[in-house]
């Protein structure tokens, strides 16, 4: 079984070296472009999957929508001659719906998935640059020393072709080839600058050809070049390790915003929505009707993005070095708002029942909070509690609620605070989940 396996992946390493050798492609076709093409490809299957932007708009409008169907029932049971005991009964037998993830998280999913490779393999290129330049510092030291000890340019480079100066020997051997076949030192050694990618390493080759050609002691200034290339690639070091500070504290700031947004989620703007319907300078006060968790897990996704390629630019001098830090600052930051901001998804598949605490209706004054909050009970079909289930609440014809949902505990209880409209009347808070639905009703009086 061991010999099949190996025997497996040398095949697939021959056919990688063959379309290497044959075409040659750009690992960039790995890296970006076959990346990109799985995101594309997961947004138009969400598409056409059904979901949608979960925005703080289209949610309104279908808000709204809803609130004319609930009307329209509402209506109807005032016509109804069974009474209270019709206004308080479960309608089970409504068909269940499922609460799906938002468009909005499957473009955070296909970013993290369009840039993850790419990330990865600019900070692996960079690495291995890095310990190139430090063994090339190695390879001008022991070149210098070959040509003290006598040995010209050419010689030398093929004697150091024996030893082994790990990443480096490939390299070294290519160039000490070419050497043999007719090339000259400055043609071997420009080439194998080039397939080290590096810029540093470049220009030091170049200041090493020119000290061949020249006069004098050359060992002496390839030397020197050596002392040189490890001083910048020292001083660089110490830059990166400078501002990696700088790094830390993005991170930390990203986690005060995370604070910060938690804290509003759950103190301050349940206390706004609690202030009532209508707003201090008249008229209707939609805050109740925006979806804020949503919102701040907006700002959060493109913070963090670009939050990442500000830390690439400050502490690596380009912003490509930053999408290692996007993509962790988002990964994060998805987690912490799916367990502490956005809404928990429905419970599905279960049969429950939904029945109101309080028998009958309860009295109100208009545009004024009730004292109490308004209690629902959540049972399976044998009236057992069931906890951990996520009702929406809704009321009509106006008014507000406050939490708009609430997860049962484990008594099966849900609360929402609730303020009726500005007119005398009958109102009706309506609780739902899972095709479950029950309803309170609320009198509102000038008395």
């Amino acid at each position: 079984m061991r010999e099949k396996i190996d025997q497996k992946i040398e095949e697939v390493k021959e056919v990688v070296e063959r379309i290497r050798i044959l075409y040659n492609p750009p690992r960039e076709y790995f890296t970006v472009a076959l990346p990109v093409v799985l995101a594309l490809l997961l947004l138009i299957g969400a598409v056409l999957a059904g979901y949608t932007f979960q925005g703080t708009e289209k949610q309104q409008q279908q808000g709204d929508s809803a609130r004319l169907q609930q009307l329209k029932e509402l209506q109807a049971q005032m016509d109804d001659s069974s009474g209270a005991s019709a206004d308080n009964a479960t309608t089970p037998e409504t068909p269940a719906t499922t609460q799906k993830m938002g468009l909005d998280e499957i473009m955070v999913f296909a970013v993290i998935i369009a840039i993850t490779p790419y990330a990865i393999d600019i900070t692996l290129q960079k690495r291995n640059t890095r310990r190139k330049e430090e063994l090339y510092t190695e390879f001008l030291f022991k070149l210098s020393e070959l040509m003290r000890g006598g040995l010209d340019p050419i010689k030398s480079v093929k004697e150091l072709s024996r030893t082994d100066l790990g990443i480096l020997t490939p390299h070294i051997r290519i160039a000490s080839t070419s050497m043999v076949y007719g090339k000259s030192f400055e043609e071997s050694m420009k080439m194998m600058a080039r397939s080290l990618h590096s810029e540093l390493i470049v220009r030091y080759t170049t200041l090493v050809i020119q000290a061949s050609y020249s006069g004098g002691s050359v060992a002496d200034l390839i030397l020197k070049a050596s002392e040189d290339m490890r001083s910048i690639i020292s001083i660089e070091r110490e830059k990166e390790g400078n501002l990696s500070q700088y790094v830390m504290i993005f991170y930390f700031a990203q986690g005060i915003i995370l604070f910060i947004i938690y804290t509003l989620s759950t103190s301050l703007l349940p206390f706004v929505k609690q202030l009532g319907s209508t707003s201090i300078f008249g008229g209707a006060n939609q805050i109740a009707n925006l979806d804020f968790s949503r919102g701040f897990f907006h700002m959060i996704m493109i913070n963090s993005f670009f939050g990442g390629l500000i830390i690439g630019k400050i502490s690596e001098g380009d912003a490509r070095f930053g999408l290692k830090h996007a993509v962790v600052l988002m990964i994060f930051g998805y987690i912490a708002c799916a367990l502490f901001i956005l809404p928990p998804p429905a419970t599905t598949g279960q049969n429950i029942k939904i029945m109101p605490v309080v028998n009958g209706s309860i009295n109100a004054y208009p545009s004024v909070p009730l004292k109490d909050p308004v209690s629902f009970m959540v049972t399976d079909t044998s009236g057992n509690p069931v906890n951990s289930t996520v009702v929406q609440f809704s009321i009509v014809p106006s008014g507000s609620v406050s939490p708009t949902s609430d997860t049962s505990d484990n008594l099966g209880i849900v609360k929402t605070k609730v303020t009726v409209g500005d007119a005398q009347g009958t109102y009706i808070v309506i609780a739902s989940s899972n095709g479950a639905t029950a309803r309170q009703i609320i009198v509102a009086t000038g008395e």
